[in-house]
């Protein structure tokens, strides 16, 4: 690790007014301010109160108990896909069924109806999606000052892999606006809300190990450390010499790095040459 480059220093962000990218090539990165999300716990209060606001609103137009039930649970599921950790995915998906048992008002209700919030977090979060990471995205400005240090072609194919809820793609899209963004997700309901927030991306449902990483010119990682054994040998087996492979925070084992980004802050972004 001794060999790599110091990159600290050369990518330490200071203020600056916002420039184009191509003025910004060789010198310090400018300040990106971030996407701003609403802070915790106001995310799952949000997804309560719209779930009892809808129950009341079936209740007030005499929509039968269970049809309003699954219309409250749903509207909180569907904000629950934007959590950042499964924790509070599961927190603000299991808020409004939870008082609702514990209100009273469940008498009368269907037993197999509780049964619906189960189905959409393993809907939303498959068993099998379990072994790689969990839905923790990247931050918006993690990737920055990659661009410098993986010399892209023009419209290259750039693959997330595990894109979860596209803030991936993203960041990436930051860096390099004119190539053609790819992200895999196995969760269909997370590829279809990743679709709704990355218009612009090719996003498609199915099995990160299994496609085919042999026609990018950069794949793109954020995974759990047990994951990278197995992406080293993917990456070893499929990409072309001259693509690239970038990990946020885990190395790779059995890869000599090209470079690592480290700025204060951040987790390190681990970039590797495929030769």
């Amino acid at each position: 690790m001794s060999a790599l480059p110091d990159l600290s220093r050369r990518h330490k962000r200071r203020p600056a007014a916002p420039r184009d990218r191509a003025s910004r090539q060789g010198e310090d990165l400018v300040e990106v301010t971030p996407r701003r999300t609403l802070p915790w716990p106001l995310p799952a209060l949000l997804a309560w109160a719209l779930a009892w606001s809808l129950w009341e609103t079936a209740r007030a137009n005499a929509l039968p108990p269970p049809a309003g039930f699954v219309l409250a649970t749903l509207s909180a599921g569907l904000l629950a896909l934007g959590s950042r950790t499964r924790w509070r995915l599961l927190i603000t998906l299991g808020g409004f069924p939870l008082s609702f048992a514990l209100s009273g008002l469940a008498q009368g209700l269907p037993p197999a109806l509780w049964l619906l919030p189960l189905a959409l977090l393993a809907a939303a979060y498959p068993l099998r999606a379990w072994r790689d990471a969990p839905l923790f995205p990247t931050e918006a400005d993690a990737l920055e000052g990659l661009e410098t240090l993986v010399p892209l072609p023009p419209m290259a194919r750039v693959l997330d892999a595990g894109c979860g809820l596209g803030h991936g793609l993203q960041a990436l899209q930051r860096l390099w606006p004119d190539a053609q963004l790819e992200g895999i997700e196995w969760s269909w309901p997370i590829r279809l809300a990743a679709g709704l927030r990355c218009p612009w991306a090719c996003i498609r449902q199915g099995d990160m190990w299994a496609a085919s990483w042999a026609e990018h010119d950069l794949v793109y990682l954020f995974q759990r450390p047990e994951s990278m054994n197995r992406a080293a040998e993917k990456a070893l087996a499929e990409m072309r010499p001259g693509s690239w492979l970038v990990s946020l925070e885990f190395d790779v084992p059995g890869m000599r790095p090209h470079a690592r980004l480290q700025r204060e802050g951040h987790r390190p972004v681990w970039i590797y040459a495929i030769r």
